[in-house]
């Protein structure tokens, strides 16, 4: 394995692409009726599926690793669940590839790591689950830590075009990516060619800041968010979007500020909704810490069980943020 992980991000890059490939699939598919039933049936699809084709392709370039991931196939196993698993055979023939269900099985179950080693993957097939049913923002999120420092990221963003509102037909997202030391950069998924260096923004006044976060208020905290927007005079509305798109609005410079709150006592966070976020805003030149200002402790298995919430910024108001959020109760 090569010093200087470019094999690592190689792989990392296709993995990303042909998850994103499977799920802009079922994603085409999802209809308004659907929406209106609450079916989940094309999440269930595109997770399983997502999850097998990235831990297929992680394990022939590098069969030691584990994988720390958010699914496994137990589920999938069950009887009543053969519809769900005929659906992710159709969508992998659609890419050329016909799997037994037992390897379908093994790539999913290859992401059952839950303890920390001094080198392993970690992976959210799907962040996002919501903004994929509404055909919004998700992501295909994938990090590699070695002595945990997250070292590789990959973040596919099927439906995040040339500005946060600007939602491609098909698949012409970006995928951000980054190796540690090297700086952050975005390409198209579609092509995975002509890499562009990405900085976040050079904005040092907080008033003239833009500030992101979650569009569901189970996620992070609106109301202290807004705390704190007022606390550093912020006058824009926040953008709202899914997933780890928003890392990728920061590390891009569109937006300066993203905050995930606390929302209730106990909550741990998880690595795979951060691990390759947290690496693309750091090599573009931006901050992340938990809402006290500590680094993000990638540690302790699957869970930032050292940490509360997370704060993202250009780096240039960061220590405000920490300062605006313990005066409004958040630490």
């Amino acid at each position: 394995m090569s010093a200087d992980y470019s094999r690592e991000l190689e792989f990392a890059l296709r993995a990303v692409s042909h998850a994103s490939e499977l799920c802009c699939s079922v994603n085409g598919k999802i209809s308004p009726d659907v929406l209106e039933k609450s079916d989940k049936s094309p999440v269930t699809i595109a997770d399983f599926g997502s999850q097998a084709l990235v831990s297929r392709i992680l394990e022939e370039a590098f069969p030691d690793d584990p994988i720390i991931g958010e699914e496994d196939a137990s589920e999938l196993k069950q009887p009543d669940q053969m519809n769900f698993l005929n659906a992710i055979h159709a969508e992998m023939a659609v890419l050329g590839l016909h799997p037994t269900s037992e390897q379908i099985f093994h790539w999913i179950d290859r992401c059952s790591q839950k303890e920390y080693c001094d080198r392993f993957w970690t992976l959210d097939p799907i962040d996002g689950t919501k903004g994929f049913l509404r055909k919004g923002q998700y992501a295909i999120s994938l990090a590699l830590i070695v002595n945990g420092e997250v070292t590789v990221a990959a973040v596919g963003c099927p439906n995040l075009g040339s500005t946060v509102d600007d939602v491609p037909e098909s698949i012409q997202g970006e995928v951000f990516s980054a190796i540690r030391g090297q700086g952050a950069t975005a390409r198209p998924i579609a092509s995975l060619r002509n890499p562009e260096s990405i900085k976040v923004s050079s904005r040092t006044a907080t008033s003239e800041m833009v500030l992101c976060e979650s569009v569901e208020s189970g996620h992070s905290s609106h109301s202290h968010s807004a705390q704190v927007a007022e606390r550093l005079q912020i006058s824009a509305d926040p953008v709202r979007l899914d997933s780890q798109a928003k890392y990728c609005v920061v590390a891009r410079g569109e937006a300066d500020i993203y905050l995930r709150l606390p929302t209730r006592p106990g909550y741990q966070e998880k690595i795979w909704d951060h691990a390759g976020g947290v690496l693309v805003v750091e090599e573009a030149g931006g901050t992340v810490t938990d809402v006290t200002g500590k680094p993000l402790d990638f540690r302790q298995g699957s869970e930032l069980s050292n940490n509360r919430g997370v704060v993202v910024s250009n780096g240039a108001c960061h220590d405000q943020i920490i300062e605006a959020l313990k005066a409004v109760g958040v630490s």
